[in-house]
């Protein structure tokens, strides 16, 4: 059996990488590491972990909000982090306080330039904690 270790990263696919990359570093606070719009591909830096956004045709459908990734805020900065997404015209579409699955806490749903459907969560417990 292999041992995975951690997630290097995950990649999105985008239309634009210009247009998402403004979104996730100036709206979700993301940091550029390396850039190549002529390639199409975009590497962020979301708190140790790598989101690439790749320039693709190929579209998650948004409406289908089981696929989506979920990013983990502070639990002091959930609720201004909320106002931050209406407050730059990103609609949260959904929100509730999930608890006694897997991963738990309070959570929105909004949508990225793409429609990829995103999730921030006040992350309260996590069921693969090796701490429990």
């Amino acid at each position: 059996m292999i041992r995975t270790k951690s997630v290097a990263h995950f990649t999105l696919p985008v239309t634009d990488t210009v247009r998402s990359m403004a979104f996730y570093t100036e709206i979700l606070g993301m940091t550029a590491i390396q850039v190549n719009h002529d390639r199409g591909m975009v590497f962020l830096d979301c708190g140790g972990d790598c989101l690439i956004l790749s320039r693709s045709d190929a579209r998650v459908n948004p409406a289908d909000h089981d696929v989506h990734h979920a990013f983990v805020v502070e639990a002091e900065d959930y609720e201004a982090a909320k106002q931050d997404l209406t407050a730059n015209g990103v609609d949260v579409f959904f929100e509730e306080d999930r608890q006694g699955g897997a991963v738990n806490g309070p959570r929105a749903y909004f949508h990225d330039p793409d429609g990829n459907v995103l999730e921030i969560i006040h992350l309260t417990s996590y069921n693969g904690d090796p701490a429990k």
